[in-house]
């Protein structure tokens, strides 16, 4: 069950590829600028993964209209996440919790997905200037897309 709604969100720090290299990416950095939305998947060159981040890159207009910061995360390093972003053309940071750490933190760990090990659950967070979890979503599977009906709308409040 992920984190409840009404809780401190907890700080990271996860690695991004950026042209410049890896870069570092904090959450409290965010705080008191934008709104932060958190999508944890479980792997980087699946089909359900992939549609899902081709999707919100196609309309991370209506995010950044909410003033958001959109972050894909899952436990692919950053190299094999940047691959497949370019060759899938996906425009939001990708996050590495390759150590698994954010994804317990937000209690959203997958226990051996397809039997190749423990991943992040499908699941969406939405993080108010303030740091505190607006929304909170894990999907009943791994093949189910979070509500980003309900996601904008918590933005919009």
């Amino acid at each position: 069950m992920p984190i409840a709604v009404g809780s401190k969100a907890p700080d990271f720090t996860l690695k991004t590829m950026t042209a410049d290299g890896l870069k570092d990416v904090k959450l409290s950095d965010q705080l008191g600028k934008k709104q932060v939305v958190l999508l944890f998947f479980p792997l980087a060159f699946t089909g359900v993964c992939t549609q899902e981040l081709c999707d919100i890159t196609s309309g991370l207009s209506q995010y950044s209209g909410l003033n958001a910061e959109v972050y894909g995360i899952s436990v692919d390093s950053p190299f094999s996440q940047d691959a497949w972003a370019k060759q899938h053309k996906i425009g939001i940071t990708l996050l590495s919790d390759l150590n698994k750490q954010v994804t317990k933190a937000y209690d959203v760990l997958f226990p051996m997905l397809a039997g190749v090990g423990d991943t992040s659950a499908r699941a969406a967070f939405v993080i108010g200037k303030d740091g505190v979890v607006k929304y909170a979503e894990q999907t009943p599977t791994p093949k189910d897309l979070p509500n980003f009906t309900a996601v904008k709308a918590a933005l919009a409040k």
